[in-house]
């Protein structure tokens, strides 16, 4: 028995011995394969670094990008130009963490093979300690789903992604900055419109527009927004058969004047004009020189008069509860006040929701058109509190032939209401009504 165990022992210990070898000596291979299999880094830079990018196409201008003073990347050739940050960031973002698919050969006889003895596009980075790579592109692989691709001083062939290539590849018309107004939405203070002999002048205080001239009036705050929105969104249109844009000029000069801006922000004023030609606009701004086809939107949101851009709503509370309600409909009178969520009318507690449509239909309370006559002997009269008691607002309501018309405290403004939104809050006043007493 003892020589048998012997025997299984050993037997067992061969068996083990052999394992760890082949496991030794296997594992370098093994990583090795895995090694080749895995595609080699092309270039692998500190995006952050980079402080010049050339663009080389066959037949075509080289384009520089350069970093400013104040870290912005700009456009130096063919000609200075304000850069698209986010589209030259994408070039970036590409060539300083470029993979190949494949290496393809280590040490090239001959680079004509591959289209990269005379490539058909170079990138050359430099960084910051002026030290720089070369990327060079050749011809499309056979299957043409991707590139030849090199670095300058490096034997190496690779392939390349198409869609990198795509991302790398650009035109001016692709990295210049197509806004026509570099404003900052947030810091406008000031817009001047002119349009069709009317000049509308709007000021903003804080979040608030106002309507500064031809006279003060209460601006309508989404539509200022929008107006502004808008001319930040202006784009030069360089695609197909507007990237020369050989015809803009002669169209402008020839066109039909929609209407000129001036917008103040904290870097100073811009100007805009946009003309019609048929139902193509162009615009012009102070910003860059030329003359561009844009978006007809933005023909469109200039193309409004004064009536436009005014408050339509009579009250200004907007979505806060008020807190407090005060009417007066011919002998009849409510008064509540809100504490909490709840709802106090004479010291009695009352039914939140009945309380809500009043508050529901005040809020909806908004001119269907201004008018200049009409208001006389009001028999309504709605006093509001709001904002912590900051806000109180004062309305009186006169009946007019089938409309109402209504008035706000100091504005000489008259506000035409539609018959049926006045009665609607009348009914909801008429059916306030206590909360309900809880079962004992």
């Amino acid at each position: 028995m003892k020589l048998r165990s012997l025997i299984v022992a050993t037997i067992a210990f061969l068996a083990l011995a052999g394992i760890l070898y082949w496991s030794d000596h296997r594992k370098p291979e093994e990583t090795a394969k895995a090694s080749t299999d895995t595609p080699p880094a092309i270039l692998k830079l500190d995006e952050g670094s980079i402080s010049m990018l050339e663009l080389k196409k066959k037949a075509a201008e080289p384009i520089v990008l350069a970093k400013n003073a104040a870290g912005a990347w700009q456009i130096t050739q063919p000609k200075p130009l304000n850069a698209d940050q986010s589209a030259v960031s994408g070039v970036l973002s590409t060539v300083s963490s470029l993979n190949s698919e494949r290496l393809v050969d280590d040490k090239p006889a001959d680079l004509k093979q591959y289209g990269l003895d005379q490539p058909s596009f170079e990138a050359d980075i430099t960084g910051k300690d002026n030290q720089s790579q070369k990327l060079l592109l050749g011809d499309d692989t056979p299957a043409g789903s991707a590139v030849y691709a090199m670095l300058a001083g490096d034997p190496r062939v690779f392939t390349v992604a198409t869609y990198k290539k795509t991302s790398i590849d650009k035109s001016v018309n692709d990295l210049r900055d197509k806004r026509l107004l570099t404003i900052t939405t947030d810091k406008v203070s000031r817009i001047d419109l002119s349009r069709k002999n009317q000049d509308i002048e709007f000021g903003r205080a804080k979040d608030d527009w106002q309507i500064l001239k031809p006279r003060p009036l209460r601006a309508d705050n989404t539509q200022v927004s929008e107006l502004l929105s808008k001319l930040a969104d202006a784009r030069m249109d360089l695609t197909g058969s507007n990237a020369d844009n050989k015809d803009a000029n002669a169209a402008f000069a020839k066109g039909t004047p929609v209407a000129a801006v001036k917008v103040t922000d904290q870097s100073g004023t811009q100007d805009l004009q946009v003309r019609k030609s048929k139902d193509t606009y162009y615009a012009k701004s102070s910003t860059v020189e030329g003359v561009y086809k844009v978006d007809s939107a933005v023909g469109q949101a200039l193309d409004k008069g004064l009536d436009d851009f005014r408050e339509k709503k009579i009250f200004d509370f907007g979505y806060n509860d008020p807190a407090k309600i005060e009417i007066h409909s011919g002998s009849k009178a409510y008064f509540l006040t809100r504490s909490g969520s709840d709802w106090w009318s004479n010291g009695k507690k009352m039914d939140s929701a009945t309380v809500q449509l009043v508050i529901s239909d005040l809020r909806d309370l908004a001119a269907t058109k201004f008018v200049d006559s009409g208001f006389a002997n009001p028999t309504i009269d709605l006093t509001l509190t709001s904002d912590d008691g900051k806000r109180a607002e004062k309305v009186s309501i006169a009946k007019s032939g089938d409309s109402y018309i209504a008035k706000r405290e100091n504005d000489s403004t008259l506000y035409q209401l539609n018959a049926s939104s006045v009665d609607d809050l009348q009914k909801s006043a008429d059916n306030i009504k206590p909360a309900a007493v809880p079962a004992k």
